[in-house]
């Protein structure tokens, strides 16, 4: 009788496992100049509080109907009636998009992707939701993980059935099935996890008045990870592209600002990549330095009109 209650056990794990090996793709899309959006998958609005950065998790189909309310209401809805979560070969990412202002028209562009791997980091400063559960905050844009839950349960009736039930990853499963002369044995594990997520570069004081709610800059490790990813990639495109959502993904001073751009050589890249990061500078009034990151004045005296403009 124990063979056939462990041959039951051991068919819902490869059941499970199954279930966990297919496809699924992330989904992340982050306002360029920061305006606070809706985000809208199916017909269906996940975040009840506007954000600038929203990520959806564990997506199954390749494409979805996205729509982008703005809190702004004079600022008109974005709508993609087929936004890809999948490239052509039909494998899932874990897709970026970017709400791109050109001169007050706003549209919903096609950023980055990378194939979905097991246990990928999630960005800082995102909302995060899952799939299927909107209004079902996961983890806040500050890094705060709201809920986190995995329980499993074992039980064997003493005579009458076993049981076994388990959620895993949103999965939820269970079988009963009548088998006599077993004893009861009942075991339930629930982790609930309300503590902030990695912790920012401790060496930074926290700015509240910062943009985007950025209060800590991107901690060392983080970083140096940061500019060995980039220095990796062999195309001038892709590296700026990286950079660019590490750069969006992240906080960071002004420092940190310069050391990723010393990695560039073109003047107009580096150009492109500090006026991004200028919204992300965690100390804003020491944003002159990244001047010394040009060769010419002409790209320093455009960083610094920038600067004047956007100034908070």
């Amino acid at each position: 009788m124990k063979k056939l209650v462990l041959s039951i056990v051991a068919v819902l794990f490869a059941t499970i496992g199954n279930a966990q090996l297919n496809p699924v793709g992330n989904l992340t899309i982050f306002s360029e100049d920061g305006q606070k959006f809706y985000l809208e998958l199916n017909g269906e609005r996940y975040n009840t509080e506007p954000q600038t950065n929203v990520r959806i998790e564990e997506l199954p189909n390749p494409y979805y109907s996205c729509k982008v309310v703005f809190a702004d209401s004079s600022i008109p809805t974005l709508s993609k009636n087929t936004l890809d979560i999948a490239d052509m070969d039909g494998i899932m990412q874990d897709v970026t998009y970017r709400i791109k202002n050109s001169n007050g028209k706003r549209s919903l562009k096609y950023y980055s992707s990378v194939p979905v791997e097991g246990n990928m980091p999630r960005p800082r400063n995102v909302a995060v939701y899952r799939y299927g559960t909107p209004n079902d905050m996961i983890m806040r844009a500050d890094g705060v993980v709201v809920t986190e839950t995995t329980t499993v349960q074992q039980s064997m009736g003493m005579g009458n059935s076993v049981g076994v039930g388990m959620n895993v990853g949103g999965v939820n499963m269970g079988v009963s099935i009548n088998v006599p002369g077993e004893t009861v044995m009942t075991t339930s594990t629930t982790t609930t996890t309300t503590s902030s997520g990695t912790r920012y570069n401790d060496n930074v004081r926290p700015n509240d008045n910062a943009p985007r709610g950025c209060r800590y800059a991107m901690s060392a490790r983080d970083y140096d990870d940061a500019k060995a990813t980039i220095k990796s990639i062999s195309f001038d495109d892709t590296r700026a592209s990286t950079a660019m959502q590490i750069i969006s993904a992240n906080c960071l001073n002004t420092s940190q600002i310069i050391g990723l751009l010393d990695l560039f050589s073109f003047e107009d890249t580096k150009l492109n990549l500090a006026k991004t990061a200028y919204g992300y500078c965690v100390d804003q009034n020491n944003y002159y330095k990244v001047v010394t990151a040009f060769k010419f004045d002409s790209s320093k005296e455009e960083l610094n009109r920038y600067m004047q403009q956007n100034r908070r």
